[in-house]
């Protein structure tokens, strides 16, 4: 049976497990909030132990916190940026909206560890929590969790991802293939131009990010409850920017308008909206893998993705698009995340929104799995994928369309009647040209072909 010790708070007594780090108010918020199996991500648990460990810095340096208290409390952040003690963060994501809750669960269990490690009573609100309000460490911890997600998971996964496309369209630039457009056969182009418009769709995608993190960096520390930075040190903002750049090596800095800064994440809903777009192209990148690898027999079987598992339970040898499929579901659920943090977004109520600790969930597990599944396809699919290049010229020479570069020569009428007379009798398109122009094979086979037809342009 769970041994129980009994804790006191201004709402009087309650038990809390015996070997608990955390406190009282924590405790009221555990049976207050019984709704899921969610808990704050390590991201936003490393953040917030950053946080608390600037500002007992900076409250020692004003000379506000007593040196022996200020570190010890640095000592036991430093654990919880570590990921020591993330047992001990266990309150449910849907909770207060102001993220009071884990506020309290981050200052109960500094106080605790402080106090052990320097031997001294520290209290988790007049030490860990001084010159601060939840509605201003709340908030900035999501700050500075998705700036950490960004520079660390995302953007080196997006680049990574990059740079396999591009490697990859380097290999396969010779090749030429069947265009589509309406899922239909088009112009031609080559697997390279493919390849290289889903890595410049990929590039786009960390552009956007990037353009977006000087806003992200802008921290409302120092607005305490309101904005008005009430029993917050006037340079306190300022300096926990600073010192939190300093632990990070990232641009962190006060911003200059609290009460916007509180009262909406204006910041991080924009990095959500970018994702959302970079999701959206990955979805079409991933989807149209999936259709080129279709197959083998029945399908467009351009290329073959490498075979990473048994695909069925009961069709042997079958094997599927694995890797692109994950990819795909991350997509949708980032696409999926981003809707939750608009709509959080929109409650921020006068001076402060109350939907923040699902609004943080959401936008660091889309950055993170975002960042993750990159990595996943560009080292799983991208660069494993090998090219049915008799299959692709097969389609290509079969193909009705090549006639439109006929039109400037003979005119867009007798073009069509060359094409759908090829396709109705089966026949080659050039042998029915042949017969409907006046032109000579030698001229119909430099207009009609494909390897020309990438190079865009008048045929002459």
């Amino acid at each position: 049976m769970t041994e129980f010790r009994i804790e006191k708070d201004s709402m009087g007594e309650i038990k809390v497990p015996a070997d608990a780090l955390y406190k009282a108010q924590t405790q009221r918020a555990v049976d207050n909030f019984p709704v899921s199996d969610l808990r704050m991500p390590r991201l936003m648990i490393r953040a917030l132990g950053l946080v608390k460990r600037s500002a007992a810095v900076v409250n020692k340096d004003l000379g506000l916190l007593d040196a022996a208290l200020a570190d010890a409390i640095v000592a036991a952040a430093d654990e919880v940026i570590a990921g020591q003690w993330d047992a001990q963060f266990v309150v449910d994501i849907f909770q207060t909206g102001s993220g009071t809750s884990t506020n309290m669960n981050t200052n109960e269990v500094l106080a605790t560890r402080a106090s052990k490690i320097g031997g001294i009573a520290v209290h988790p609100n007049d030490h860990v929590n001084m010159g601060q309000s939840s509605n201003d460490v709340f908030p900035t911890a999501i700050h500075v969790a998705a700036y950490l997600a960004a520079a660390e998971t995302l953007i080196p996964g997006l680049k990574h991802l990059k740079g396999a496309l591009e490697k990859k369209a380097g290999e396969v630039a010779h090749i030429t293939k069947t265009g589509r457009t309406h899922l239909m056969d088009a112009m031609p182009l080559t697997l390279g131009q493919e390849l290289g418009g889903w890595a410049f769709q990929v590039g786009q995608g960390i552009e956007r990010v990037e353009a977006t993190l000087p806003r992200v960096a802008l921290l409302p520390q120092g607005g305490t409850a309101v904005g008005s930075g009430i029993n917050a040190h006037p340079e306190f903002g300022a300096r926990v920017a600073k010192e939190l750049s300093k632990q990070t090596g990232l641009p962190f800095a006060e911003s200059p308008n609290h009460f916007a800064a509180q009262a909406a994440l204006d910041g991080p809903t924009e990095l959500s909206g970018q994702l959302k777009v970079t999701a959206t192209a990955l979805m079409k990148i991933s989807n149209d893998m999936r259709w080129m690898n279709s197959g083998p027999i029945a399908g467009l079987g351009e290329i073959a993705l490498p075979s990473l598992q048994p695909g069925s339970s009961i069709m042997p040898g079958k094997v599927n698009p694995v890797i692109c499929e994950s990819m795909m579901m991350v997509a949708a659920q980032v696409i999926g995340n981003d809707l939750s943090v608009a709509i959080g977004n929109e409650r921020g109520n006068f001076q402060l929104n109350v939907m923040m600790p699902m609004m943080a969930y959401n936008l660091v597990q889309s950055l993170t799995i975002m960042g993750n599944a990159c990595v996943m396809l560009a080292d799983k699919a991208v660069a494993g994928f090998t090219v049915n290049e008799d299959r692709i010229a097969s389609l290509i020479g079969k193909n009705p369309i090549l006639v439109t570069t006929l039109n400037p020569v003979i005119g867009y009428e007798k073009a069509a009647k060359i094409a759908k007379t090829a396709y109705a009798e089966g026949r080659a398109l050039i042998d029915v040209a042949l017969e409907l122009t006046d032109l000579s094979r030698e001229e119909l086979e430099k207009l009609l072909d494909p390897k020309q037809m990438t190079e865009g342009g008048i045929m002459s």
